[in-house]
């Protein structure tokens, strides 16, 4: 197989996933794990290669299969597959509203929610006329990514961290009032909040669909390309996140980092390197525009897939999926903190996974490329994962859930009546 197909499919995937998870996911983390949050990541990163492996055994095994709610639905049922697509679409709209939110946070702090809500209806508007993220728009998107991170990560390892720094005070002077988790309590429980961390660091590595179930349209990669893609992309998300994070934790120590709207921008200002302020909120900006078309997509494609099945009213435009996608992510930025808004963007979406690797646990073996003992695990590891959210987000997950397998079951009882 050409390096160009194998190098296609890594830049793909990367440009959905380098996000919410790297800008402000070390925040929440820290809240939970102080620092300890790091060893968090090898577990996320675990679990994420396990459900990569599933979904791309799925596609193959449904190619034309609208996404993971179809192969849930395919392999287990109806019912099974109205809990994990409304577990999708919660943990979609978390993961949207998590990315605008990063994008308000840097690039228009003085207007965070004005700058977060206008990305939204931007990025929602410019699908609906048809937009779609190129394999040279991600090129560009994962460079400009890429060289604003390492720059980050060069200035917090070259300039001295403060001795004493102030608990309960942001980097910039605030009082420290904006943590992120609202609770004002910094550096969280310790070791004992190592999966709670896992959790949201998880959301740093679910933009593999990308690749492993491409959509209707997309490039599709054969089972050897991703055989070596998937395993590089979880890879090199880990290691950027693994510098990123000590970068960040060197320089805000855990209990102001668990303060922090923006660690990123936080370390930068400590580390006497605020001049480089703008080219981060450039790269903060290209990377929620390129996951949040990922994000959107991915809505539209399970909505589509309800609608084929009778959850859903059929409708001959796309552009009400479009209105969908982005109305559930403007409630998330209106309603949730960051914070949250990324813990219920992860616990939704590693519910989603314990189906989609339950569905490809009981596949064929003449349909698989990877062992089933993966699927297994990813399924464990997605349970625990989801199981260890904060409390208010996992309540929050646990009513979007209800609500929306409720909507999907009076859609399917209609759907039969006419």
């Amino acid at each position: 197989m050409t390096f160009s197909s194998r190098a296609g499919a890594v830049v793909l995937a990367l440009g959905a996933t380098l996000g919410a998870g790297v800008f402000t996911g070390f925040a929440p983390a820290a809240a939970v794990a102080g620092p300890w949050f790091l060893l968090g990541l090898v577990l996320a990163a675990v679990a994420a290669l396990c459900c990569a492996f599933s979904t791309a055994d799925q596609h193959r095994a449904y190619p034309d299969a609208p996404g993971g709610y179809a192969y849930i639905r395919n392999q287990l049922g109806r019912w099974p597959a109205r809990i994990g697509g409304s577990s999708h679409l919660v943990g979609r709209a978390g993961m949207a509203a998590a990315l605008a939110g990063m994008f308000g946070a840097y690039v228009v702090p003085e207007h965070r929610v004005v700058g977060a809500v206008g990305l939204i209806v931007v990025t929602a508007v410019l699908g609906a006329v048809g937009v779609k993220w190129s394999v040279r728009m991600s090129v560009a998107a994962v460079a400009v990514v890429l060289g604003v991170l390492a720059l980050v990560v060069l200035v917090c390892f070259s300039v001295a961290p403060p001795d004493n720094p102030i608990v309960g005070a942001g980097a910039d002077g605030s009082d420290g009032s904006a943590g992120l988790d609202g609770s004002g309590v910094a550096g969280g429980p310790g070791f004992d909040g190592v999966m709670g961390a896992s959790l949201l660091m998880f959301a740093a590595f679910v933009g593999f669909e990308r690749v492993t179930a491409p959509q209707r349209g997309d490039r599709v990669f054969s089972a050897r390309v991703l055989h070596f893609a998937v395993p590089v992309v979880i890879g090199v998300v880990l290691l950027v996140m693994v510098g990123v994070g000590a970068a960040v934790l060197r320089q805000l120590g855990s209990a102001r980092l668990a303060l922090s709207r923006a660690p990123l921008r936080d370390a930068l200002i400590v580390a006497d390197g605020r001049w480089l302020l703008p080219v981060l909120g450039f790269g903060a900006a290209v990377a929620a525009v390129s996951s949040l078309f990922f994000v959107f997509a991915s809505v539209r494609r399970t909505l589509v897939g309800m609608t084929e099945t009778g959850d859903l009213p059929a409708i001959r435009a796309g552009w009400p999926l479009e209105v969908v996608s982005a109305v559930l992510a403007v409630l998330g930025v209106l309603a949730l903190s960051p914070s949250t808004a990324l813990a219920v963007g992860a616990c939704g979406t590693a519910f989603y996974y314990g189906f989609t690797n339950a569905s490809a646990r009981v596949l064929l073996q003449e349909d698989r490329t990877w062992p089933m003992r993966t699927a297994c695990l990813g399924l464990g590891l997605s349970v625990l994962l989801a199981m260890s959210a904060p409390v208010d987000a996992l309540l929050l997950t646990g009513v979007g859930l209800a609500v929306g397998t409720g909507l999907l079951a009076l859609g399917g009882v209609r759907q039969a009546v006419g």
